[in-house]
């Protein structure tokens, strides 16, 4: 059972007093801010009448993923096609330390809010512009998807089984790296400010940069070789063994013996320590370059055990080796449990949310829950009652249909 988590407002978090106002849609920018939130960031997600598009993927009627990267916000659902809605935005802004949006280029322009106009009025504002392709180059103005910079990237290309197609990755890549990425920029940039420049700047995150800079030494690989990676499924073109392993109940193990020395312990173990000395697999390189036998022997000692007493063996003998986990073996381990890796959130339509943790864990300025993902709007008056505006002006601002307080749901759209 995953830990109920407390709201709380004593613990303030390590920025506290920092204002972000997110105009950004889906995940990368909701990644960016979620990783601000939860370590004490004001964030207030400004969504259009329709809400952000993030709360349309549903499964079984539920926007699980709204919940999982929208906790820690408040939600002011703010029309930005009346001039009203854009003089709002603009009074949100002047408080504001941090502004993050994902549109196309030129879009915040046509609205009156270019950067270089943003920066003019409020000098010290940081604007984090997230992007598929960029702000730059041939390709700043065509829409992107993390789906095509998955494939775009190089990613795709190396992710798989050689004799198969390319493989695009299960989860939100490239939105979570970016908005990761620009996370890093948005504190960079705040650092900047109190060392004295005093001024903002505009963080260019791109989607297609954030995805190749985690392919690594690829670039300088090739320069080197005039080869292109292959597709190798689970195994490692730099180091061996590392691959997964089926046991003998179906399951599945995850091993990894990447140095001389946990190699020869992995030999040991399998009682075969004649290998240590074995031409083909004597140091990494070798290894490497004879991975598929070596494979063929780790396999076949492997598949006569079950998933728990392969674990014991060679956990006793130290071998670096952990369980092939899905969701349902997750919730029952004991570490995943006690270290709360996941935890339960109040929820309003499910009870209680399991989510991931925050992270990173600080020592002494620990993020803390505040409250779950808003309803579209949820905050809409109170935070027009913080900008200074009467109660007559938030009733005129309702009836023009600048702003609302929606809590009707989208039909729903599931998604896996």
């Amino acid at each position: 059972m995953f830990t109920l988590q407390e709201f709380r407002s004593d613990n303030p978090g390590a920025l506290k007093g920092v204002r972000v106002v997110d105009l950004s849609r889906l995940v990368a920018g909701n990644t960016l801010t979620m990783a601000l939130a939860d370590l004490g960031a004001e964030v207030i997600k400004v969504e259009p009448p329709r809400g952000d598009s993030l709360r349309e993927w549903r499964v079984h009627g539920i926007s699980t993923a709204w919940k999982a990267y929208s906790r820690n916000k408040r939600s002011i659902c703010l029309d930005l096609r009346q001039p009203a809605g854009v003089e709002v935005l603009q009074k949100l802004l002047a408080s504001a330390h941090v502004f993050v949006e994902n549109f196309r280029p030129g879009t915040l322009g046509k609205m009156g809010l270019a950067p270089t106009d943003l920066l003019a009025l409020h000098p010290r504002l940081i604007i984090a512009r997230i992007s598929g392709w960029g702000q730059s180059g041939p390709y700043a103005d065509r829409p992107g998807f993390g789906t095509l910079v998955e494939g775009m990237s190089g990613f795709a290309a190396m992710n798989g089984f050689a004799d198969r197609e390319p493989v695009l990755p299960p989860i939100y890549l490239a939105d979570m790296t970016a908005g990761l990425y620009g996370a890093i920029g948005v504190l960079a940039a705040l650092r900047a400010v109190e060392n004295g420049s005093g001024s903002g700047q505009v963080i260019d995150v791109s989607l297609l940069d954030s995805v190749f800079s985690i392919l690594g030494p690829q670039a300088a690989n090739f320069r080197l070789t005039g080869k292109v990676k292959p597709r190798t499924g689970s195994c490692s073109t730099n180091s061996a063994p590392r691959n997964i392993y089926k046991t003998s109940d179906g399951h599945w193990v995850s091993l990894s013996a990447s140095t001389q020395v946990m190699t020869k312990t992995l030999f040991r173990a399998i009682g075969r320590p004649e290998l240590i000395s074995d031409p083909r697999f004597l140091n990494n390189e070798a290894r490497v370059r004879n991975v598929v036998e070596l494979n063929r022997i780790l396999a076949g000692h492997i598949e006569a055990m079950t998933r728990d007493e392969c674990l014991t063996h060679f956990q006793r003998a130290g071998v670096t080796i952990a369980p092939v986990y899905d969701m349902r073996e997750i919730e029952a381990d004991p570490h995943f449990i006690q270290r709360e890796i996941v935890v339960e959130l109040p929820d309003d339509e499910m009870g209680t949310v399991p989510v991931h943790s925050i992270c990173p864990r600080l020592s002494n300025t620990p993020g803390v829950f505040r409250n779950s993902a808003p309803r579209l709007g949820q905050d809409s008056e109170t935070i027009l009652e913080e900008l200074g505006f009467s109660v007559s002006g938030i009733e005129s601002l309702k009836e023009k249909g600048v702003i609302s307080r929606v809590d009707s749901e989208y039909p729903p759209v599931d998604a896996e």
